[in-house]
């Protein structure tokens, strides 16, 4: 996958998202935004774990839940890097990979 390319495609959706809904995506915004989703990620684990009320939702559903709540969060850091301009590939590659070795 091309983070690169990734980001540019994710970025294009969350702009005409929020200028639909007129939400202003300053740098707090990004983070708490990003937060929300971690929070919604936990609720998912917890309820596919057991850990918390699953409210009637069978186990695939409480799956299907949870690898969307992961690709939320992906997305959101993601867009947080590009706001800020970094380079996640670069960065994954430096922070990451060097280590592969």
């Amino acid at each position: 996958m091309d983070l690169r390319r990734l980001a540019l495609e994710i970025e294009s959706i969350s702009s005409r998202y929020a200028a639909k809904l007129g939400i202003e995506r300053d740098d707090t915004w990004f983070l708490l935004k990003l937060q929300e989703e971690m929070g919604e990620l936990t609720q998912a684990f917890l309820m596919r774990s057991g850990r918390a009320r699953t409210k009637g939702h069978s186990a695939a559903e409480l799956d299907t839940n949870f690898r969307a709540e992961l690709a939320d969060v992906l997305c959101h850091v993601v867009l947080m890097a590009h706001h800020h301009g970094v380079d996640l590939q670069t960065e994954i590659e430096r922070k990451w990979l060097a280590w592969k070795h």
